[in-house]
């Protein structure tokens, strides 16, 4: 039998391991592949030929890995270029080499989009046998097609969690306080986990990249609040952008390798615009920062249950010689009453380099929150807490592959 290969790209989250569990458990079902290779550090490491073999993982390591946050196999934020030559060469000797038939990439949009990039250079160079299956993480929840992205849920159950618990530490002082909590999120040019923190039911004020961001008309509003109350919590992205497109965060954008914007900073640059503006005298502000991806013993259980099974569907798809190109997706089911989805596949170029944002149809009008179709959309996603495994009162978590010392002798 040949051999396959799963990598893991860009920005981690609190299930994507599940997704490599559940493709190492579909092989030891169903054996397709003689081993399954782990990828150490995304396409770079590939390049590189360092590998793990997964293969014989146990039940109790699978288990543990599921509950693992971040990336087990390790990250990158590598570029893998149409006209990098050399690069895309080296990836398809190294295949050869290796016997390895089918890769795995587990990511979000740039993944997808080497996804793509592979499987058009196999087909312009008439390369048989090399196959490049996308599954999709990013807990940013904006790639398009798929009902939503696993990392997503249990994202925002942390949010709204960690949302709910700083409201009741913000009303434990009389009205004589007046105070204004600004919790800020993730979410450079989508504003689905910003937005998520709304399933709590005690944000005042939500400001979304979606929505363009007018100061006089949010400074107007966070003062009804405390002029209502006394309090008000504040919901910010980090993305949260003037009219113009320049960001609000206090310090300076930078591009990454991507050309994306490098942010940070908004909830402190709203604090200082509510101090200056004299509409509150005190102001706290929580950046959620990676806490909010990395954060498992928030996991939902149905996110890391999708996440699993979305690993085992790739691999059953795999058994088809044909399936190349490809992101599997997640579709919600609208003919049984209950949420349940199944899983479909679509074309990794159809997601790749484009972004899905939250439905300005589903964000309420000044800054106030978002409808209750938004909330219909989320609720489900964040039901259920798996079963932990205890490590000496700790959630157990897998040793990192790639700081094991156990990589595949190179050929």
């Amino acid at each position: 039998m040949p051999n396959c290969i799963v990598a893991q790209s860009g920005g981690p989250s609190s299930v994507i391991n599940a997704t490599v569990a559940g493709i190492v458990k579909a092989n030891q079902l169903n054996p397709l592949y003689e081993h399954v290779y782990g990828g150490l550090n995304g396409i770079e490491g590939i390049l590189q030929e360092r590998f793990v073999d997964l293969t014989k993982m146990s039940d109790h390591e699978n288990q543990v890995l599921r509950q693992s946050p971040s990336s087990a196999l390790g990250s990158c934020r590598y570029k893998l270029r149409r006209d990098n030559v050399e690069d895309l060469e080296e990836i398809f000797a190294i295949m050869e080499k290796y016997d390895i038939t089918t890769m795995f990439y587990t990511g979000g949009n740039d993944s997808m989009d080497t996804v793509a990039a592979l499987s058009e250079y196999a087909a312009e160079h008439n390369i048989a046998n090399r196959r490049f299956i996308g599954c999709p993480k990013t807990i940013d929840n904006d790639l398009m097609i798929t009902d939503h992205s696993p990392g997503f849920a249990s994202a925002a159950k942390f949010i709204a969690t960690t949302a709910l618990q700083c409201w009741q530490d913000l009303n434990v002082y009389p009205p004589s306080r007046r105070e204004v909590f600004i919790l800020e999120t993730m979410g450079r040019d989508a504003g689905w986990l910003a937005a998520s923190a709304c399933l709590s039911g005690i944000v005042d004020v939500l400001i979304l990249p979606e929505v363009s961001f007018d100061e006089d008309k949010v400074m107007n509003r966070i003062r009804e609040c405390i002029e209502a109350t006394s309090k008000c919590f504040v919901v910010i992205s980090e993305g949260a952008h003037y009219a113009d497109g320049t960001y609000i965060a206090a310090a300076e954008a930078r591009n990454d390798l991507f050309g994306h914007a490098v942010l940070g900073g908004a909830g402190k640059a709203l604090e200082q615009m509510i101090l200056d503006n004299d509409v509150c005298s005190r102001c706290k502000v929580q950046d959620l920062s990676t806490a909010q991806r990395c954060h498992a013993s928030e996991q939902s259980l149905v996110d890391v249950t999708e996440s699993y099974r979305l690993g085992m569907s790739a691999h059953m798809r795999s058994a088809d010689p044909s399936f190349t190109g490809m992101m599997v997706g997640v579709k919600r089911r609208t003919d049984v009453e209950e949420y349940d989805v199944e899983y479909f596949a679509v074309e990794a170029d159809k997601v790749a380099n484009f972004v899905r944002n939250f439905p300005k149809e589903w964000i309420e009008p000044n800054y106030v929150g978002v409808t209750l179709d938004a909330v219909d959309y989320m609720k489900p996603l964040i039901e259920g807490t798996p079963d932990q495994i205890l490590k000496d009162g700790l959630p157990e978590q897998v040793v990192p592959y790639y700081m094991r010392g156990e990589e595949v002798e190179k050929k």
